[in-house]
């Protein structure tokens, strides 16, 4: 037997593969080491579950209309400025597809097909707007690209029924566990943050609103209680990984990421974050133990001569370290801008930087222009949802954005030399309000890139 983060794995004969000559080899052979795949395929049962319920969820709150069709302005992301809601009952269209796609890769039917296709469609559904952007969101959209390429119908499917179940490599394992592991330790490292360490902000805030609750509400509205859960998300969010991978601590961890999700989904307004989360962790469990819940009555198969990378298998694991460090790399590219990325938000999305922030603001936009000359007050976005305007208003690359789509909206008038500024004030973490952008810049002139913004006040 095999033991990796405490997680027995079956190899050939059932001992430890060895493999003669340089390190690389040596690694090489301890990835290709043939496991278990029904820890993959629990993994791949849950996502799929929780890509099904939250697409049922999206019709039955009618977000279709109001998040997609209604709106006759988006806040489309750099790059993909195509993206736009499709035509017709195309957006219907494309969340059945989504919804049976998350249902065939719960089943394990056509796998790598039905995670393409749910993947692509879920991808595009947020790509439409900017203000949809979730962090749980895009964690789906990573699993499921990453069964795109990774064993996961290999146990535990239909495809495994048809095909007969086989062993997968121990390095779809470890893969699918450093990207939780990004997950989880970057956005513990963003909690080592002044707001939410010494001033338990914005949980504190977020607490209080729930004072009027039987029983646990006058204790939830003492500092304390607040000063008490950061420090204890901070220690979560840090450690939960090792400790789930180490056997000795294993059962107190599982107890621990439980309760942890399971109160956050309770207080607080976090849609599917939870189940995400719950699904995602348990690749850090042994590979057998889906099995363990379905009490004997499936069995892995029969152990394999010991793994070996081939041309394609050192394929897989230059794109696997190509993909880790993109997701480490992501999280840090804030550290390439000036200023505090709470505030200016320049590298805050896909970064993990969860539950950290609580922004109000207002803005209002003044169009200038040349010919006819004249000048006109726009307050807060008057075309856009609430939501988008909610977002908008904290948000500088939004702003931004909105500035472009208001010179653009006067041009078609038949105005010409139009330029925009804006006056956003913007509380964070109850901080006094202060400006976020310089209201004396020009929005419609300054160039939508990934460039350090010189007119987002810091």
């Amino acid at each position: 037997m095999i033991e990796v983060g405490g997680a027995h794995e079956v190899a050939a004969g059932g001992r430890t593969p060895t493999a003669r000559g340089t390190p690389a080899r040596r690694f090489g052979a301890w990835l290709a080491a043939p496991v278990d795949g029904a820890g993959l395929a629990g993994v791949r049962i849950l996502v799929g579950l929780v890509g099904l319920w939250q697409t049922l969820r999206f019709v039955a709150s009618g977000w279709v209309a109001t998040q997609w069709l209604e709106p006759s302005f988006h806040f489309t992301w750099a790059g993909f400025d195509w993206v736009r809601p499709l035509p017709g009952a195309g957006m219907y269209a494309l969340l059945a597809a989504q919804g049976l796609a998350a249902a065939a890769l719960a089943l394990g039917w056509r796998t790598r097909a039905a995670a393409a296709v749910f993947a692509l469609a879920f991808t595009y559904g947020d790509l439409v707007d900017k203000a949809l952007y979730l962090n749980h969101h895009y964690l789906l959209s990573l699993l499921a690209l990453l069964f795109v390429f990774l064993p996961a119908g290999a146990a535990l499917s239909l495809d495994a029924r048809r095909r007969g179940e086989r062993l997968v490599p121990r390095g779809a394992y470890l893969l699918l566990r450093a990207q939780v592991a990004c997950v989880y330790a970057f956005a513990g490292l963003a909690k080592l943050d002044a707001d939410w360490l010494l001033a338990a902000e914005p949980l504190r805030t977020w607490l209080q609103a729930h004072h009027d609750l039987p029983l646990i509400g006058p204790l939830l509205d003492t500092p304390a209680t607040a000063h008490v859960m950061a420090w204890a998300g901070t220690l979560h969010d840090l450690f939960i990984v090792p400790l789930l991978l180490w056997s000795r601590t294993r059962r107190l961890a599982v107890v621990a990421v439980v309760a942890f999700h399971l109160t956050i989904w309770a207080l607080f307004p976090v849609g599917v974050f939870s189940l995400v989360m719950l699904a995602a962790v348990t690749i850090c469990l042994p590979p057998g133990w889906p099995r363990r819940w379905l009490r004997g009555r499936t069995a892995p198969p029969a152990p394999a001569a010991p793994g070996r990378l081939g041309r394609l298998g050192r394929l897989a694991v230059a794109l696997g370290a190509a993909w880790v460090l993109i997701q480490v790399a992501l999280p840090l590219r804030h550290l390439a801008y000036p200023g505090a990325v709470n505030w200016t938000e320049e590298g805050f999305r896909f970064a993990w930087r969860v539950m950290l922030v609580e922004k109000r603001g207002q803005v209002e936009f003044e169009v200038r222009t040349a010919a006819p000359p004249g000048r006109f007050t726009v307050l807060g976005g008057d075309d856009l949802t609430p939501l988008q305007r909610a977002m908008m208003a904290t948000q500088p690359d939004m702003i931004h954005d909105y500035a472009h789509h208001l010179a653009d909206r006067w041009r078609a008038r038949g105005y010409a030399g139009v330029s925009v500024r804006a006056d956003a004030w913007v509380t964070l973490n109850g901080h006094p309000a202060r400006r976020l952008v310089d209201p004396a810049a020009d929005l419609a002139a300054a160039p939508r890139d990934l460039a350090p913004k010189a007119w987002i006040l810091r």
